[in-house]
């Protein structure tokens, strides 16, 4: 990926099931060294996952084309074992996780509605008192 590419950012939603949640964390908070590099080398950016106490997972990533980088991690031998494992882990998911994810729709984002002000109306805050 070059510097000029736009990113995309990309938000989506998954269910982990409850009584996994222990071991859901447990496995992110080590995930596999080629793993890492994989999702590094196919454009995943930024990536991050967050999780509710009823296993609502929230993931979000920046990535120039998301079809891309889903598409070359299926490419790699060590997301097949991955998403095989982790694929018990997650309520009514009939695909890969990688690919059963709900995605989110942006509504708002603060920096590209600041962009599109003219400069004349951004105005420095005023201090607290």
């Amino acid at each position: 990926m070059t510097s000029t590419e736009p990113l995309h950012r990309v938000c989506f939603q998954l269910q982990v099931k409850p009584e996994r949640l222990p071991e859901y964390r447990e496995r992110h908070a080590a995930v596999w060294p080629e793993m890492l590099r994989a999702l590094a080398d196919t454009g995943w950016r930024n990536y991050s996952l967050f999780i509710r106490d009823d296993g609502l997972l929230i993931g979000y990533l920046e990535t120039p084309s998301l079809e891309a980088a889903q598409a070359g991690m299926a490419a790699t031998e060590v997301n097949t074992r991955w998403q095989a494992e982790m694929g018990e882990f997650f309520v009514d998911l009939d695909l890969p996780p990688d690919q059963g994810f709900l995605q989110l729709t942006e509504v708002f984002h603060l920096e590209d509605q600041l962009a599109a002000l003219p400069t004349a109306t951004i105005a420095e805050p005023e201090p607290l008192p």
